[in-house]
């Protein structure tokens, strides 16, 4: 009886999670700790062998090894073996989603903090930023306030060009970079302003374009969840759009979100390159959470994201646990391809 006690939970969301249908909030929130499932899965199947009973053991096995496939996909670890097998040194820091080649690319390294409305200490910020080569920053919740401590801090000597739409709340935004950025467009119906813009990288004397987009979807919430819904549909089709591609950001939602991975997949399964990569799943740190960090003593979660087009490598993946707010900051190295 223990065991079934603990398996029942893991069914139902086990359930929630395989179908991809539009569930109301409470259902999406409790999708998103899918992967801390896999304790009580663990539990019902040791519960479950003394008694050799086939009719407990065996659905205790199946659902601890469904949240296992889900934790740990074959794809992303043969991916990972390879990688080491590749290149031995590299291994531990190398994830790609397609090899790029002998095409010459660019390499640039990204960071994304959801700075809890304008409360990231800047300080802390700005030294990430410098000791780890930051040269593009995505912030989301970017208070006036906040900016201006940002600058105080020197952010704008090491990242000099800046696309900003600073508010007191959680509506306010901001792209940092080394390089010039071309404003493209911003995601249309988003409640939260989510901009998208052109960086032109040196790749070898060649041009290595890259379009970015600075997310931060509403939250799954009551009343929210069709929103949600919708904003990360709208990003699914700005990720099918052909070229190099990244989006980073709060997305609010995990990889057991079918929406979030529709993201990934494409419309139609797969985009015209194949899937995009998000860096974290990549690198298989799902069980490293990037919210919260402060807050509700809630499990950990990943629901910042660094995701990007099928020929973009990504490597050297980070989550970077920073002071007053209650996400920690997502860090990736990419290598951009030259154009065709």
């Amino acid at each position: 009886m223990s065991s079934a006690l603990c398996a029942a939970p893991v069914a139902v969301v086990s359930i929630f999670r395989a179908v991809p249908a539009p569930w109301p909030a409470p259902v999406v929130q409790l999708v998103a700790f899918t992967p801390w499932f896999v304790l009580p899965a663990g539990a019902a199947l040791l519960l479950a062998l003394p008694g050799r009973r086939p009719w407990a053991v065996l659905p205790a096995g199946a659902l601890l090894a469904l949240q296992l496939l889900w934790l740990f996909p074959p794809d992303r670890v043969a991916d990972r073996f390879l990688a080491r097998e590749a290149d031995p040194l590299q291994g531990q820091e190398q994830d790609t989603a397609r090899d790029t080649g002998q095409r010459p690319a660019a390499e640039l390294t990204v960071m994304s903090l959801n700075a809890w409305k304008g409360q990231a200490d800047a300080a802390e910020v700005v030294r990430l930023v410098r000791e780890n080569g930051v040269a593009f920053l995505a912030v989301q919740e970017l208070s006036p306030a906040l900016e201006k401590r940002l600058d105080a801090e020197g952010l704008g000597a090491l990242l000099p060009h800046r696309i900003s739409r600073s508010r007191d709340g959680a509506g306010g935004g901001a792209m940092y970079s080394t390089r010039p950025m071309i404003p493209v467009d911003s995601v249309d119906g988003s409640a939260f302003h989510m901009p998208t813009v052109q960086l032109e990288l040196d790749a070898g004397g060649r041009p290595a374009p890259l379009t970015v987009t600075n997310v931060h979807t509403k939250a799954p919430v009551w009343g929210r969840a069709g929103q949600w819904r919708s904003e990360l549909a709208a990003l699914g089709r700005l990720a099918a759009r052909p070229g190099n591609m990244l989006l980073l950001g709060d997305f609010n939602a995990t990889l057991d979100h079918a929406e979030f991975r529709q993201i990934l997949q494409g419309p139609d399964g797969t985009g015209p390159d194949g899937t995009r990569v998000d860096a974290g799943a990549a690198a298989l740190a799902r069980l490293v959470p990037t919210w919260p960090m402060d807050g509700p003593p809630l499990p950990g979660v990943v629901i910042d994201h660094i995701v990007t087009g099928p020929r973009v490598r990504s490597s050297g993946y980070a989550v970077l646990p920073m002071a007053g707010t209650d996400h920690a900051a997502v860090l990736a190295k990419l290598s951009v391809p030259a154009a065709d």
